[in-house]
């Protein structure tokens, strides 16, 4: 069952709506556009533990005008009230939900998220794969992929090791660590081709970036974009800086490459 409505943020509507499997998402589409467009399913971030699709509205809607795609923003469960693989599973509803619509161009599909966010789109594209369902590209955002990271550095800021060993037993709770996390997984063949962005001062750098050659060695594209100096979350805290502009930039050009026919 579907059901729409119009929920006020700020100074622009947005378009929620509600798959037959119970998860809401947050639609946008660039103004004045018409027919299929090619779609981008997005991920919020927040540790696994926090926050909502309605706080990346700003994002969602900027990528969608630039971009010229649907963006579908999902609001998973949480842990640890929600532990693995609620989350997943919830995107994975939002997923096939795009793939019958008739406004979203799905044989132009994308998958990406922020953070948690991007860790839970690595995740989706193994059961995207599995599951036969064509994505054209991963826009992975400084990915939370590996629960064994926990190296303590002063110049991690925002999400730190203590942090981190928290968000992930949250979100893990009982379940298996060599199926539940990205970097863990030996089977990366066939997944998405994928684009990294992270900042060199992130936590998550090297697990970033022995990801991207993981996937490469095993024949999937990637192209990781470090970003010298920048911490984690960096784009969010300065969004109107310069290295924040051009980071959003970078992937508004990895979106529009992947979803691009020819």
């Amino acid at each position: 069952m579907r059901r729409a409505y119009r929920v006020r943020n700020g100074r622009d509507p947005v378009t929620t709506v509600t798959t037959g499997g119970g998860v809401d998402v947050r639609l946008f589409r660039p103004a004045h556009s018409s027919g299929r467009l090619p779609g981008l399913l997005w991920i919020h971030g927040g540790g696994y533990v926090t926050g909502s699709a309605a706080q990346d509205d700003r994002w969602a809607r900027a990528m969608s005008e630039r971009a010229g795609v649907q963006v579908v923003s999902v609001d998973y469960r949480l842990a640890p009230e929600h532990p693995y693989p609620a989350a997943l599973d919830d995107c994975l509803d939002a997923l096939r939900w795009m793939t019958d619509q008739p406004d979203i161009d799905t044989g132009r599909i994308a998958i990406g998220g922020n953070s948690a966010g991007g860790g839970l789109a690595a995740a989706l594209a193994y059961r995207a794969r599995d599951a036969g369902i064509d994505v054209r590209l991963q826009l992975l955002t400084y990915p939370m992929l590996d629960d064994r990271t926990r190296e303590a550095d002063p110049r991690h800021r925002l999400w730190n090791a203590s942090a981190n060993v928290f968000g992930w037993a949250s979100y893990l709770g009982g379940a298996e660590p060599d199926t539940a996390v990205p970097a863990r997984r030996a089977d990366l063949e066939g997944l998405a081709p994928a684009w990294i962005g992270v900042g060199t001062l992130d936590l998550f750098a090297a697990e970033n970036r022995d990801y991207g050659e993981r996937l490469r060695a095993a024949g999937v594209g990637c192209h990781v974009d470090e970003i010298e100096g920048a911490f984690h979350g960096f784009d969010i805290v300065a969004p109107r800086t310069a290295i924040a502009q051009d980071f959003f930039g970078r992937q508004c050009d990895a979106v529009r490459r992947a979803l691009t026919h020819g």
